[in-house]
């Protein structure tokens, strides 16, 4: 299960697992669409593709929600 994490790594921004625009590397290093882009779509930190998050709501995100614990080091 996908860890959702609640802010772009690089630049701090919401991303709540509800909604789109969040994009991810296999290792689930977490981006806003901005980042994403600004990076070439390239994980700074294992060099993997950046993907569209899929997003996790309604029953599914009650009962498994996401994670709080945010990343932005800014």
């Amino acid at each position: 299960m996908l860890e959702m994490r609640p802010d772009c790594e690089r630049c701090g921004t919401d991303l709540p697992a509800d909604e789109g625009s969040a994009f991810i590397c296999s290792f689930e290093c977490t981006f806003c669409a901005e980042c994403a882009e600004a990076l070439d779509d390239a994980c700074p930190n294992c060099g993997g593709e950046l993907l569209d998050r899929p997003t996790r709501v309604g029953k599914a995100l009650r009962n498994n929600p996401a994670s709080t614990a945010r990343k932005f080091q800014g």
